[in-house]
């Protein structure tokens, strides 16, 4: 009866000092307590059922709420279970690692929408991967809206491995395309994570070596127009080549213009177009023409249909009669190419053949 009257004096002292913190006591304590206090079988029952009955009063009730409480009923309806038993049941339901993730989410910006959206993207991700990528993605300027389209678009950059993801983010920063300039980037070309290095070095070095860009204008290049990432290398320098010499346009305004991001069919369609119309001269040495040339932009960012009332002056009947033709003289222009070709291989052939003969 020890345990039963210290009990009763905790609640005594307990309500008349105004302090109500039940909740800080667990079923493991007054346990230990009953234990500790022998006791015979009947004075046993009281201490379980004056057990019951304290948990009771730590919800919020009343000793007198819970008398008519029979201890066998509170150990067999879930229902008369004190609210912090509940509650600690609930946190054992909520996933840890969902709330930690959310709350990161949250701290880096983005709204109970775009987590509900990431969460979406790849079910089986481990959360830890997860905010791995995310984290480098915002570490390189991006926001949070960005980042959502981007994992949405291509939800295979979640399963890159992390130390792949540093070396990628690292090696853009070197180009220039960190602080912001990424948006664009990867809204465009989002597989710049997942390919090889080696063949963005290519196009880089490209555009550097062959083409002769500065290193400022190599990343607006890569920011303007990402498009180029995709291109062969062969055919990006071919295109550069076109405008550079057959157009006379400077790197400046190749830059400025976005010509890269356009392909070589469009532009050599326009451009021949204009130049058999009159209305376009390839500028000689001084950068002089005979006629002035129309803006770049008024060539290649209107539409078909603007292009031919505005610039050339034309009927779209005469663009598609005229695009026939362009296509007829490739054809047979490369045939040439590759009859010239087999022609050199064969005198080739020849003078190995007849120095042979010599030798004999």
């Amino acid at each position: 009866m020890n345990a039963v009257r210290w009990i009763w004096r905790l609640v005594r002292d307990t309500e008349f000092s105004g302090v109500f913190d039940w909740h800080r006591l667990t079923p493991l304590t007054w346990a230990l307590l009953a234990r500790q206090t022998p006791q015979p079988a009947g004075q046993k029952r009281t201490a379980a059922f004056l057990l019951c009955k304290l948990m009771t009063v730590s919800s919020g009730g009343g000793l007198e709420e819970s008398s008519f409480v029979e201890p066998p009923k509170c150990a067999q309806k879930p229902e008369h279970r004190t609210g912090l038993i509940q509650c600690l049941l609930e946190k054992q339901r909520t996933p840890v690692w969902q709330e930690n993730f959310v709350r990161s989410l949250r701290d880096m910006g983005f709204s109970d929408v775009h987590v509900n959206e990431l969460l979406s993207i790849q079910p089986g991700t481990h959360p830890q991967q997860m905010l791995d990528i995310i984290s480098e993605l915002i570490l390189l300027g991006l926001n949070p809206e960005p980042v959502c389209v981007a994992l949405k678009k291509s939800p295979q950059l979640l399963k890159l491995p992390v130390m792949q993801m540093k070396k990628r983010s690292s090696y853009l920063r070197k180009l220039g395309l960190g602080e912001g300039k990424l948006k664009r980037v990867l809204y465009c070309c989002p597989e710049i994570f997942t390919m090889r290095q080696r063949d963005i070095e290519v196009i880089v070095g490209v555009l550097k070596e062959k083409c002769l860009f500065t290193v400022k204008q190599v990343t607006e290049i890569l920011h303007r127009c990402p498009y180029v990432l995709r291109e062969d290398p062969g055919e990006l320098e071919y295109k550069f080549q076109y405008a550079y010499f057959r157009m006379g346009i400077k790197h400046v305004d190749i830059v400025k213009t976005d010509l890269l991001q356009y392909s070589m069919t469009k532009t050599k369609q326009r451009h021949v177009f204009l130049e058999r119309l009159g209305r376009y001269q390839t500028p000689d040495k001084k950068g002089q023409t005979q006629v002035p040339n129309p803006l770049l932009k008024d060539i290649l960012r209107v539409s078909e249909a603007e292009f031919l009332a505005r610039t050339a002056v034309s009927s779209a009947e005469e663009f598609e009669v005229f695009k026939k033709l362009l296509a007829r003289e490739e054809e047979e222009s490369e045939g040439c190419m590759a009859d010239d070709e087999s022609l050199d291989e064969e005198e080739e052939e020849d003078r190995e053949e007849e120095e042979d003969r010599e030798e004999e």
